[in-house]
């Protein structure tokens, strides 16, 4: 069975939320974290003159923000080949070491699942 099939359906909601953003903002990123409650947090790429953050980074702010204590998961909706360690760094300060990072294509299809 492939990781994809096997896929928890709390995960595949973040990949879900993370690729509507993407699409709806049409941003290079789109990315959503689910924190130790279960609550979503989605998010696509800020670029602003004076604030650049990635999706990701964005998402866990909007979870830190919001009173999160802590992340279960995270997903990215992404052309690239993998998450960047400062989005990894991000996930980790708040779920720690062994936070999953689903990384999904445009499509939505997971390519990886990395450790935050």
């Amino acid at each position: 069975m492939s990781e994809a099939a096997q896929l928890d359906p709390e995960d595949r909601k973040i990949i879900t939320l993370a690729r509507s953003v993407r699409a709806r903002n049409s941003v290079p990123e789109g990315a959503a974290v689910r924190d130790e409650t279960g609550r979503t947090y989605a998010a696509g790429t800020v670029a602003l003159d004076s604030l650049k953050l990635s999706a990701l980074q964005t998402a866990v702010a909007m979870a830190v923000a919001s009173g999160a204590t802590s992340l279960e998961a995270a997903a990215v909706v992404t052309d690239a080949e993998s998450a960047s360690e400062e989005d990894r760094a991000a996930v980790r300060d708040l779920g720690g070491d062994g936070t999953p990072v689903l990384l999904a294509g445009p499509d939505g299809t997971l390519r990886a699942t990395l450790d935050a």
